[in-house]
């Protein structure tokens, strides 16, 4: 018998949206949606509540549009401090149910809850306590999803909304799981889901059907995990971001207050987010050798890739130079509208590294350090707007 992990995928219902009808009760029934400022030309839909989902507003449509679909919605600004807030509210509730826990942007976790079945039960008696709980304390709902790795749970959480469980053990995996889009699947984006359409794949059934050496050709090395994602074979643990003695990795994420487009914005928001994962490393004294980016598009469907570095890195600059290559070699110029870096195998900032043949940067990798730590101390005595990086351009992310 096969002894499986029991991971659970949580997803906040219509966070910003839900968030902020805690503050306007007397809007209780009618469209509501947070955007942007209509006067600004990309005032855009960035969550709507369950009422404005039934007349087909859309996340990441422009308000305009929005507001032809439902004449009647009303259109609250966003106060992302405040998500902020909330989300870390909502991660402390899960952390009392599992140590392992993954935020997946300021809305989304994963957590593994296998060492936690003796004191609460199933996966889904778990996943059920929590929904009660947050919605009891915090007047939020989530949709949970229960398998045996992330990639089936996130698919579950996505399967029922809002304010359900949802379970795909094994024995769901071909009367159910097999049967949905292709689209569905974690990390197919649009552009993926359009290139394996054209390779007659359009289920997750037809893609675990496929043969790899065909997937290796049309995707190198991604081809094979979309394959194993589509099998159940995704084995990736729960990582537990912000730890710092024993971290097994590092990082954050951003969802901005509208679209991302062109190479000016994604270096703004990679530098918004590397600005505090750099400042997380610096805190613990640690670098790290894979870096691993995540990337949401305007409907909020994921790609997460990684690479191995040649050294450890921690500094600002580091971590925006490699993102934004990164990011270069697997994104197309699609709208972007949530950002994450994590920094993974890591390592004490002290320990010695071989400098390669003819290496001219190692004088400059010091100095970046040196001045990460400078700017780290200057903002934790004078705040965080003492002083910023030169290439944080973008004001309204």
């Amino acid at each position: 018998m096969i002894n499986d992990r029991t991971i659970l995928h949580c997803d906040l219902n219509g966070f910003y949206a839900s968030v902020e009808m805690l503050s306007h009760p007397e809007l209780a029934g009618l469209p509501v949606a947070v955007g942007g400022d209509p006067s600004k030309r990309k005032g855009i839909i960035l969550a709507k509540n369950e009422e404005a989902k039934k007349f087909g507003v859309a996340t990441g449509e422009a308000l305009w549009v929005a507001k032809r679909k439902c004449p009647k919605l009303v259109v609250l600004p966003s106060h992302h401090k405040l998500y902020e807030e909330y989300s870390i509210k909502v991660n402390e509730i899960y952390s009392r149910f599992t140590s392992q826990v993954e935020p997946f942007g300021i809305d989304e976790s994963w957590l593994d809850v296998s060492a936690s079945r003796k004191l609460f039960g199933t996966g889904k008696e778990i996943a059920d306590k929590i929904r009660e709980t947050v919605k009891r304390e915090l007047g939020l709902t989530i949709s949970v999803g229960v398998s045996f790795n992330k990639v089936f749970a996130k698919l579950g959480s996505d399967y029922k909304k809002p304010d359900a469980t949802t379970v795909f053990g094994r024995a769901d995996i071909e009367k159910i799981v097999h049967k949905l889009p292709v689209k569905d699947l974690l990390y197919v984006g649009k552009k993926t889901a359009d290139t394996l359409h054209k390779l007659g794949i359009y289920t997750i059934g037809d893609l675990a059907s496929s043969n790899e050496a065909m997937l290796l050709r049309r995707f190198g090395k991604f081809g094979a995990e979309l394959l194993a994602y589509a099998k159940g074979e995704d084995n990736s643990p729960v990582a537990c971001y912000g730890e710092t003695e024993e971290a097994k990795s590092i990082g954050n994420s951003h969802t901005f207050a509208r679209d991302l487009l062109g190479d000016e914005d994604i270096a703004a928001g990679f530098g918004k987010v590397a600005e505090n994962v750099s400042k997380r490393l610096i805190e613990a004294n640690l670098k790290g050798y894979v870096l691993s980016i995540v990337i949401k598009d305007a409907n909020l469907s994921s790609l997460v890739r990684q690479k191995k570095l040649n050294k450890p890195i921690s500094s600002y600059k580091d971590l925006i130079n490699n993102s934004i290559e990164l990011f270069k070699a697997n994104w197309d110029n699609s709208p972007v509208r949530m950002l994450g870096i994590s920094l993974s195998q890591l390592t004490p900032a002290d320990t010695p590294v071989q400098a390669e043949l003819f290496e001219t940067k190692l004088h400059s990798t010091k100095a970046e350090d040196a001045l990460g730590k400078a700017i780290l101390k200057i903002k934790d005595k004078y705040g965080n707007s003492a002083i910023n990086f030169a290439n944080r351009s973008i004001k309204d992310l």
